[in-house]
């Protein structure tokens, strides 16, 4: 929440035409995004999913290899985006805890992002610095907050994506999740239930979750979502930092 208690977030209603999330690993979206992504897609918005990582090292169960859980965990996010009414799902498949800001990567959400021309994005903060945070979502964060500003715009960045018929795109709105200090919230009270639904679809996370003990992840979900909410008039709220780009 921000610093000063008595400063109200700007409460944001509008719904673009198009949105893109672009995480980490498979549950990620669910988790940063998923209240918002369900109330957009009910109304209408168009919904791409890029997904960094394969997530191959996400579990602590040692009867599993990487490559199933590779494979339970792709299937996993397709029932979620499924479930969410998420159009387009985009696996780039690098390995899970090995993803680095490289032009590889770069160029693969750049391509993404002219090819769905999203007028919002979403993706981990990067520059959280108020308690630890994953490597690979500082990288997906980094990567994909240079592939908005300026290389998806410029038509000189990725030349090659021309060729196959990707022109340059710019996108309005960068939105961060687990910020330190959100500026935006959204009234999420009739879609968190289709967030936390979703959510359960990654069976193989729910127990690394850190649920409190006689506590369920939809309990979790729904008292932090009321600790955000608290004062706006709304029973549940999803807060982000929001970047608007020049026109």
């Amino acid at each position: 929440m921000p610093s000063d208690p008595d400063r109200k977030l700007e409460i944001v209603t509008e719904v673009p035409d198009r949105a893109m999330v672009v995480f980490a690993h498979p549950d990620d979206a669910e988790i940063g995004s998923g209240g918002v992504v369900g109330k957009w897609v009910t109304a209408g918005c168009e919904v791409a999913y890029v997904l960094c990582t394969n997530g191959d090292s996400g579990t602590a169960d040692r009867a599993l290899t990487p490559a199933q859980l590779a494979r339970k965990r792709a299937d996993e996010q397709r029932a979620a985006a499924d479930f969410m009414g998420v159009k387009h799902v985009v696996m780039l498949g690098y390995s899970d805890g090995e993803l680095e800001d490289t032009r590889e990567l770069l160029g693969d959400v750049v391509r993404a992002i002219r090819k769905y021309r999203p007028h919002t994005v979403f993706v981990h903060d990067p520059y959280r610095i108020n308690g630890f945070q994953h490597r690979d979502h500082r990288k997906a964060g980094i990567t994909t907050t240079d592939a908005v500003y300026p290389y998806a715009r410029d038509h000189l960045h990725f030349p090659e994506h021309l060729a196959d018929g990707l022109e340059p795109h710019k996108v309005r709105e960068l939105w961060y999740w687990g910020m330190d200090e959100p500026n935006v919230i959204v009234d999420v009270s009739d879609s968190i239930d289709r967030q936390i639904a979703a959510l359960v679809r990654h069976e193989s996370q729910v127990p690394g979750f850190n649920v409190p003990p006689g506590e369920t992840i939809g309990a979790r979900v729904k008292r932090n979502a009321a600790d955000q909410a608290a004062g706006y008039g709304f029973e549940y709220g999803a807060v982000f930092r929001r970047l608007i780009a020049r026109r």
